[in-house]
């Protein structure tokens, strides 16, 4: 498995944002107002994934007072991580797509409403795809000091 690309993940945000703005644009006049409810749930899934991606790159790395992590959980928490970083890209560009779609209807209260709650949302959706890939980054095995020591010693010679 290879760590996502933030080119890739970054055209996934901007071609789902258009598609949102597309469809938005005729059909925002038959949809019920956004709820809040998504900003506290994806900042808690990502606070959720910091911790978790905290406390596995200090197993692998072998921290005074933690114990070794089993290899196939590492796995799986990359795989959690790989996933939630394309799951908010998606999200990210909905809720960007539904802002975009709503700016110039600002001065009505309910797209002004889902104009701020589709605005947070977009931006909780980026902290958690910020939070995945600090978990992508924390499952990967570190060098070996002692194999970098060898080998400036064997150049050396």
């Amino acid at each position: 498995m290879k760590p996502t690309r933030v080119p890739f993940l970054a055209g996934l945000v901007i071609i789902i944002t258009l598609i949102t703005w597309a469809v938005l644009r005729t059909a925002y006049v038959s949809l019920p107002p956004l709820p809040w409810t998504a900003v506290p749930t994806l900042l808690l899934v990502a606070l959720g994934e910091a911790v978790t991606g905290v406390n596995t790159l200090r197993r692998i790395r072998r921290k005074p007072g933690t114990k070794p992590v089993e290899p196939l959980v590492v796995a799986r928490m990359a795989a959690l991580g790989k996933a939630t970083a394309l799951a908010a890209g998606v999200l990210a560009g909905v809720f960007a797509g539904f802002a975009l779609s709503l700016t110039d209807a600002l001065d009505k209260p309910t797209p002004r409403h889902d104009f701020f709650v589709s605005g947070g949302t977009f931006l909780a959706a980026l902290v958690l795809v910020g939070a995945a890939f600090f978990l992508e980054y924390a499952c990967r095995v570190p060098k070996d000091p002692d194999a970098e020591d060898q080998d400036r010693g064997a150049s050396r010679a």
